[in-house]
C-alpha cells in the first residue's frame, strides 16, 4: 500500500542544484511505485509546511550543510515523522570531516593525517602546516560534492585554497595527499552494496568531474578479489564507526603499496542520473526505482521518548497536637 511521502529537496546551501536533481529522481521513482509524493522545498519555515503536510514519511534529499548535517533530522525528530537515511548525531558526525577522522582513529581505522583550521586563524597557517609536506589536499570541514576541494603542490597555493575552502562553512581541512585508486563503497541497510573504481583525468574527484562528465567507472574496482574485501570491510567499519543507518557511500583511497585508507562518510549520497551509488546498485541488478523503494523501506527516526515519571507521593500531613486542658 503506498504512503504519503515528503520528498525534501532544495536547502539552504551551495549544493542546493544537486539536491533539486536528486529530488525529482526520487520523486519519479517514488511516484512509480505507488506512493503519494508531494515535494517539499526546504528553506525557511520548512517546520510549518512538515506540520500541516499530512505525511507518513520524508524522504531526505538534501545535501550539504543545512540537511545533511543532522540539523533538519533533529526537526524530523522532534515532528516524530520517520525519515531516510543516519540519524542526528551521525549524520552531524560524518558531515563534520575532522571529528569523524578522530573517529577513524579511535576504531583504529586508517585515515590520512591532518588538520583543520578555521578561516580566524589563516595568520597561524604556515605554523599549524608544520611538517605536512606537499602535496596535500584542501577541502571544506563541512561540505560535500566536492565543493572547494583543492589539490595544492606548494607552500604559496596553500592560503589560497584553505580560504577558498573556508568560504564553506568557514573551516578548512588540510590532509596528507595519498596517491591511488579512488574506490567509493556502498551500503545499504547495514551491508555492502558493492564498490565502484573513480578515474578522471582530473586532478582530484571534484565538483566537475562528478557532474559534468570525464570520468571513467570501474564496477567493480580494478583490485583483487582478497583486497576488495578487505576495503569493503573497511568501508562498512568506518559506517559503524559513526553510527550511521539505512544507507551511505564511504570514499577511501587505495594505495600501490597495498595501503587502503578511509576519507569520508556520505550518510546522504546523491541519487542523480550521474551518482554512484545508483550505478553501484545497477551492478548488482538493482534498478533505480527499486534502490529508492529500499531506501524508504528503511527509513525510521530514533523514538527517544520522554521517560514517564514516577508518581509523587502526597506530602504526609503533620499529626495534630491535642490540646491539653488544665
Amino acid at each position: 500500500m503506498g504512503k504519503r511521502v515528503g520528498v525534501l529537496m532544495g536547502g539552504w546551501g551551495e549544493e542546493r542544484e544537486v539536491s533539486l536533481k536528486t529530488g525529482e529522481a526520487a520523486v519519479a521513482a517514488l511516484e512509480a511505485e505507488g506512493h503519494t509524493v508531494t515535494r517539499v522545498f526546504a528553506g525557511p519555515g520548512l517546520d510549518r509546511v512538515l506540520r500541516t503536510a499530512e505525511l507518513d514519511v520524508a524522504f531526505v534529499a538534501l545535501h550539504g550543510r543545512m540537511g545533511e548535517d543532522g540539523k533538519v533530522q533533529g526537526l524530523l525528530e522532534l515532528l516524530e515523522l520517520p525519515y531516510t537515511g543516519s540519524g542526528v548525531l551521525a549524520s552531524a558526525l560524518a558531515m563534520n570531516k575532522p571529528f569523524a577522522k578522530k573517529l577513524f582513529r579511535l576504531h583504529n581505522l586508517p585515515t590520512p593525517q591532518g588538520y583543520r583550521i578555521g578561516r580566524e586563524e589563516l595568520a597561524l597557517l604556515q605554523e599549524r602546516h608544520g611538517d605536512l609536506g606537499f602535496p596535500c589536499v584542501v577541502k571544506p570541514a563541512c561540505g560535500g560534492s566536492s565543493l572547494g576541494l583543492a589539490l595544492v603542490h606548494d607552500a604559496e597555493a596553500l592560503a589560497p585554497a584553505v580560504s577558498n575552502a573556508c568560504r564553506y562553512g568557514g573551516e578548512a581541512l588540510v590532509e596528507r595527499f595519498v596517491s591511488g585508486r579512488e574506490v567509493t563503497v556502498g551500503i545499504l541497510g547495514g551491508e555492502v552494496l558493492g564498490s565502484c573504481e573513480i578515474a578522471t583525468p582530473r586532478e582530484g574527484f571534484d565538483y566537475d568531474a562528478k557532474y559534468k562528465g570525464g570520468t571513467n567507472y570501474f564496477l567493480p574496482p580494478r583490485l583483487s578479489a582478497t583486497r576488495l574485501a578487505n576495503v569493503e570491510s573497511l568501508a562498512l567499519a568506518a559506517w559503524r564507526a559513526l553510527g550511521c543507518r539505512g544507507y551511505g557511500r564511504v570514499d577511501l583511497i587505495c594505495t600501490e603499496e597495498q595501503n587502503d585508507f578511509v576519507l569520508e562518510v556520505n550518510t546522504l549520497p546523491g541519487l542523480t542520473p550521474t551518482s554512484l551509488l545508483p550505478k553501484i546498485a545497477a551492478q548488482r541488478g538493482i534498478s533505480f526505482s527499486q534502490l529508492v523503494e529500499r531506501i524508504l523501506g528503511l527509513a525510521t527516526r530514533d523514538e527517544a521518548g520522554v521517560a514517564e515519571l514516577p508518581a509523587l507521593a502526597s506530602p504526609a500531613q503533620p499529626t495534630p497536637r491535642r490540646a491539653v486542658v488544665g
